[in-house]
């Protein structure tokens, strides 16, 4: 239930480091406006070192939730993990904090936003596909459970450390049984042949790297998604269509597990269409082009 106009608007925002850039507010303040939700959402940045003092400051100044995002996704789990939902106990790492009576609870609505994204608006069921799943830290460990609940037939997790990628196969072991699906870690130079979905999740874009992996990963007409947007995905989104697949970036995923965690707050989830189509056009340009600041994972 929206609160009385004369009690001042419930407080959210995003932490991370850097935040400035965050298209997180706008999302938010749109679904506020849709759902008839009063509330206040602003970028938050915290010092490297000053994760948990700045949730605590905010806590105090009468903040109700939020998103966290790099470089304290990790450190979030690790504050919550006595209230957190299964999805973040398995990737260890939280994207959505709220606050209660009873202390701070947290989840991860990250790989629940890109399932969304690829069977949605991609139009591409997982169900008894391929899939690679390139990075094993934050980004990649957030969207690993919901990835193996959509039931592919196959998911590869590729990653520079091996044991990190081992680590988390390890973790969703599991899980992956329980749905049927044959998970296992590779390397990143030989991670396999012929999938239907590659999933780069790796800092590879950040440091304008084309791709972290041989072409050989792509099936024909395969789908190609960087979690990354805008300028910082475009390197490995041009690779992707020079090698006969269709490349998608985070865009999709970012309003979507937005809308996750609007519907966890508030017990009403917002429509996304029409906030995804009005972000699109504000990140591509009216050519299609890249515009804006760099793209960031949520």
């Amino acid at each position: 239930m929206p609160r009385p106009d004369t009690a001042p608007p419930d407080r959210y925002a995003v932490i991370g480091q850097p935040v400035s850039h965050s298209r997180s507010p706008a999302i938010h303040a749109a679904f506020a406006a849709a759902t008839g939700q009063r509330l206040q959402y602003e970028a938050l940045p915290a010092p490297l070192d000053g994760f948990e003092a700045t949730l605590r400051a905010f806590a105090a100044a009468g903040g109700r939730g939020c998103n966290v995002t790099v470089p304290f996704k990790f450190e979030a789990f690790a504050l919550c993990q006595a209230r957190a939902s299964e999805r973040a106990r398995l990737a260890q790492a939280a994207n959505t904090l709220g606050l209660d009576p009873e202390g701070w609870w947290c989840d991860n609505t990250d790989g629940l936003g890109l399932v969304v994204d690829i069977e949605q608006h991609a139009g591409r069921p997982l169900a008894g596909q391929r899939v690679l799943l390139v990075g094993a830290g934050g980004a990649g460990a957030g969207v690993l459970g919901p990835l193996i609940a959509a039931r592919p037939a196959a998911l590869v997790v590729a990653n520079r450390t091996a044991d990190r990628a081992e680590s988390l196969c390890e973790r969703h072991a599991p899980l992956a049984q329980r749905h049927d699906v044959a998970l296992r870690a590779a390397p990143l130079e030989a991670p396999g042949t012929g999938f239907d979905i590659v999933i780069n999740a790796s800092a590879s874009s950040l440091a304008g790297a084309a791709s972290p992996v041989p072409a050989q990963v792509l099936r024909p007409g395969a789908l190609a998604v960087d979690l990354m947007y805008g300028p910082a995905a475009a390197g490995f989104l041009s690779w992707a269509r020079a090698h006969g697949a269709e490349d998608r970036d985070g865009l999709g995923m970012l309003v979507e597990q937005a809308a996750e965690a609007f519907a966890l707050w508030r017990g009403v989830r917002p429509d996304t269409g029409p906030v995804l189509a009005a972000l699109r056009a504000q990140v591509d340009g009216p050519a299609g082009s890249p515009a804006g600041s760099p793209g960031t994972r949520p």
